[in-house]
C-alpha cells in the first residue's frame, strides 16, 4: 500500500469513480471492501490515519453481544455472531477464540446465565467458537486467580471473538487496495461537488501533507465518519438536523496479574446496569467500558474521572487486589456514534446498536450506528443503495469470504503472528540490517523494522501512527510510548528523508497526545 502511487490516482480528475468514501475507520473501510469485492471502482478518504478515532479504541472483542440478546435485539445477535465467525475465518491472525468466565455468587445467577448463553451458543450455529458451561468453585479460582472468592459458587464459561482492532482496519484497508481500490489516509474532504440540480457528483479534497487540492468524481458519495457523519451531512445541507448522539467508553490498561490466566472476566451488571470486561489482550488486562453521553465529537476524547473511578470501583468489587489509579498503564476514550434520541432520552445502553443506512436528496449516503462485529455488514448493505441512488446495479457481493491481508493458515507465535504472512518479511529486513532488529522499548517485543516496515507498506507517517496503531505501545503502557517516541521518530526521519525539525515536532506532537492517555494520580 503506497500512498505516492494513490496521490497519482487521484490527479485525473476526469475519472469517474463508481463510489467515493469519506471515513477511514471500520464503517468507510466495510464499505470500500464490500464494493471491491464487486468489481466496483473505489476510492476512499481519511482526513486522519485509519481507525485513529473509535475503530481503534474498542474492548477489542469481536462478539454476538450478549448484552443485545438480554435486551431483545435477536436480530442484531444473530447477524454479529454470523460476521464473527466468518471474520475468525477470513483474518485468523488478527481474530481469535477468547473464554470468558462470569463468576456466579447466587443460584438465581446460575440458572440465569446458564440458560441465556446456552441460546447464544445455539444462535452461534456451525459458527460457534465452544459451548459454554458451568464450572465448580475450584476450577473459576484455578482459571480466574484473583477473582473474589468470598461467596462464590462457580462460573459459567462462554467464548466470543477477541481481535487487534487498529491492525485489522489496516489488513481491511490492504485488502481492498490489493483489489484495486485507492485508499488514503491524511486526505480531507474540503467540500461536496454538485450538479444544476443538486445532485452530488464528487468531492473537493486536499492532501494534508503537500497541501494540494483535487476534485474526485464519483457516482456515488458515502458518508462513513463515525460520530463526525453531521459535520459531512451539513456540508450537504446546512439546515439538516444532527443526527448523532456521541457516547464515550473507556478502557483501563494494567498489569495481567490484577485477573491472573488466560480466560476473560465479565462482569454482567453493574450498578448503573452496564457490562464490564476484563479482558487478557496483548500481555495487559484491558478493562472497560463505560458509556457516557458527550455533547461534542472530539478526535482524541478524554476520559473523565468519574469514569475512571466507576471502572476501578466495579472492577474492584470482583477481584482479590483492587487496582488503583497507580496501577493503571493507560487510559484510552472512544466515542459511539448512536442514534440521536428523540425524546431526549439519556439512557444509551437501551440504544440500538444496528446501523443504519440514510440517502439524502442530493443523494449522500450516510452509513451511522453498528459495531466493529458487523462492520462488513454494514458495508455490504451500504452499498446494496448504489442502484437507488445511481439507477446502476451492481454486481454480487463476495466479500463475506474474502481472506483479509495476512491472512495465513501458518502462523508465527507472539507479537509476529498480528503481521500474519507479512511476519517474515520484516524478520527478514531486520537480518539485512542488524540494527533493525533492535528492541524499540525494554518492555515490548516489537523491533526498530517493524517502523520501517510501517513507513514502506502501511502508510505510517507520523510518529502516532506507529505507536497507537501499527504497533500497539501507546494504549499499552503510555509512559514507555513516550519514552519510544525519539527512537521512532529518528527510525521514520531516515526513511522519509527528514530533518531535525521534523524530528522535534513529531516527538512534541506526539508527547501532546500521549499525555491523555496517562492516568492523573
Amino acid at each position: 500500500m503506497n500512498r505516492e502511487e494513490n496521490i497519482k490516482q487521484i490527479q485525473d480528475s476526469s475519472k469517474v469513480w463508481d463510489i467515493a468514501v469519506i471515513g477511514g475507520g471500520s464503517s468507510g473501510l466495510g464499505v470500500a471492501l464490500d464494493a471491491i469485492s464487486r468489481g466496483m471502482s473505489v476510492v476512499l478518504l481519511e482526513k486522519a490515519d485509519f481507525a485513529k478515532g473509535t475503530s481503534s479504541r474498542s474492548t477489542k472483542l469481536v462478539h454476538g453481544g450478549v448484552r443485545y440478546l438480554a435486551q431483545g435485539d435477536v436480530m442484531l445477535v444473530l447477524e454479529a455472531l454470523k460476521e464473527r465467525g466468518k471474520l475468525l475465518k477470513n483474518a485468523p491472525h488478527l481474530a481469535h477464540d477468547q473464554p470468558f468466565i462470569i463468576p456466579i455468587y447466587t443460584w438465581f445467577d446460575r440458572i440465569q446465565y446458564s440458560v441465556g448463553l446456552k441460546l447464544y451458543d445455539w444462535m452461534s450455529g456451525r459458527l460457534s467458537l465452544g459451548k459454554s458451561t458451568f464450572i465448580s468453585k475450584k476450577e473459576t479460582i484455578k482459571r480466574l486467580p484473583a477473582v473474589l472468592q468470598k461467596g462464590l459458587m462457580g462460573g459459567v464459561v462462554y467464548h466470543d471473538g477477541q481481535f487487534d482492532d487498529a491492525r485489522l482496519a489496516l489488513d481491511i484497508a490492504q485488502t481492498a487496495d490489493e483489489a484495486g481500490a485507492c485508499i488514503l489516509n491524511y486526505t480531507k474532504v474540503n467540500n461536496l461537488e454538485k450538479d444544476s440540480s443538486g445532485k452530488i457528483t464528487g468531492l473537493k479534497i486536499q492532501d494534508l501533507l503537500t497541501k494540494k487540492k483535487h476534485i474526485i468524481q464519483a457516482k456515488m458519495v458515502v458518508n462513513a465518519t463515525g460520530v463526525f457523519a453531521d459535520k459531512i451531512l451539513q456540508m450537504d445541507n446546512p439546515e439538516a438536523p444532527k443526527m448523532i448522539q456521541p457516547s464515550q467508553g473507556i478502557h483501563l490498561v494494567m498489569d495481567l496479574d490484577f485477573l491472573g490466566g488466560s480466560d476473560a472476566l465479565m462482569i454482567p451488571k453493574t450498578r448503573d446496569g452496564r457490562v464490564l470486561f476484563a479482558v487478557p489482550w496483548q500481555g495487559k488486562l484491558v478493562v472497560g467500558t463505560t458509556d457516557t453521553l458527550r455533547e461534542k465529537p472530539k478526535m482524541e476524547p478524554e476520559a473523565l474521572q468519574k469514569e475512571i473511578d466507576f471502572v476501578l470501583e466495579t472492577a474492584g468489587g470482583y477481584l482479590t487486589k483492587k487496582p488503583t489509579r497507580a496501577d493503571v498503564k493507560a487510559v484510552f476514550a472512544g466515542l459511539r456514534p448512536l442514534a440521536r434520541p428523540q425524546e431526549g432520552s439519556t439512557k444509551t445502553k437501551e440504544i440500538s446498536r444496528s446501523h443504519k443506512v440514510i440517502v439524502s436528496e442530493s443523494g449522500l449516503v450516510t452509513l451511522t450506528g453498528g459495531k466493529w462485529t458487523t462492520f462488513r455488514k454494514m458495508g455490504e448493505d451500504t452499498v446494496d443503495h448504489f442502484q437507488q441512488v445511481t439507477g446502476e446495479k451492481p454486481g454480487a457481493s463476495t466479500s463475506l469470504d474474502m481472506k483479509i491481508h495476512g491472512y495465513s493458515e501458518q502462523l508465527q507465535e507472539g507479537h509476529w503472528q498480528l503481521y500474519g504472512s507479512d511476519a517474515s518479511a520484516i524478520q527478514a529486513l531486520a537480518k539485512e540490517e542488524p540494527n533493525l532488529a533492535e528492541k524499540l522499548h525494554p518492555d515490548f517485543p516489537n523491533i526498530a523494522a517493524e517502523v520501517i516496515w510501517a513507513v514502506r507498506n502501511e502508510m505510517a507517517v507520523k510518529v502516532e501512527d506507529i505507536l497507537s496503531r501499527r504497533i500497539r505501545i501507546l494504549i499499552l503502557d503510555a509512559q514507555a510510548a513516550i519514552d519510544t517516541a525519539e527512537k521512532v521518530a529518528h527510525l521514520m526521519a531516515i526513511e522519509l528523508d527528514k530533518d531535525q525539525a521534523w524530528i522535534s515536532q513529531e516527538i512534541q506532537d506526539f508527547n501532546k497526545v500521549a499525555e491523555k492517555y496517562l492516568i492523573r494520580k
